[in-house]
């Protein structure tokens, strides 16, 4: 009869009181873990790209009155988007609005919107698109400090409402106090 190298061990048989003690074991870290829970997120994204502490909170668009003018029907906002574009801490949020029009097809106004400590209710601090140029925004969001939209429109006032000729990629950036429009490489016409 051959011997084994290294003797038998206890531990290396396993009996129910070893599942038992693994398993009360196991439960007792999971139990400890959920009451040991991180507490929630608080950072808001800055106009460069980094973090820092969130100290207010994102402005609604409920209740805002919109500058735009749409008689006896109200204005709709169709998209709506939020980060901190100037740098300051504070989100703000950028809205796409349109009139509820029963037929046809609305231009869209992009308005930022922004709440003092302290204030109330947000209010309208720019207008990125004003319904005037007669223009449709899709492809719109807000990352990085950056709000970027896709613009259809029209390259005379003779082209029909249905059918914008014209697309063209913008960006808006907060530079020196004010945002400024660009045209991503990116961006075309049709």
């Amino acid at each position: 009869m051959q011997h084994p190298a290294v003797p038998e061990l206890a531990h290396t048989h396993t009996r129910p009181i070893h599942w038992v003690a693994t398993a009360t074991a196991v439960a007792g870290v999971i139990a400890l873990s959920s009451a040991l829970q991180p507490g929630s997120a608080t950072a808001a994204q800055t106009a460069d790209g980094g973090t820092r502490a969130k100290s207010a909170a994102t402005p609604a668009t409920t209740g805002v009155t919109f500058p735009l003018q749409c008689g006896p029907v109200k204005a709709v906002v169709a998209k709506k988007a939020s980060g901190d574009l100037d740098g300051d801490g504070r989100p703000e949020t950028v809205a796409v609005v349109h009139c509820d029009a029963s037929m046809g097809t609305p231009p869209d106004a992009v308005y930022v919107l922004t709440q003092a400590e302290g204030a109330k209710a947000p209010r309208v601090v720019a207008t990125l698109v004003d319904p005037k140029d007669r223009y449709t925004v899709t492809d719109f969001a807000v990352r990085a400090g950056d709000i970027t939209a896709t613009l259809l429109g029209y390259s005379s006032p003779d082209v029909p409402n249905c059918c914008p000729d014209v697309k063209d990629g913008v960006k808006w950036r907060w530079q020196n106090g004010a945002f400024v429009r660009s045209t991503p490489a990116q961006a075309r016409g049709v």
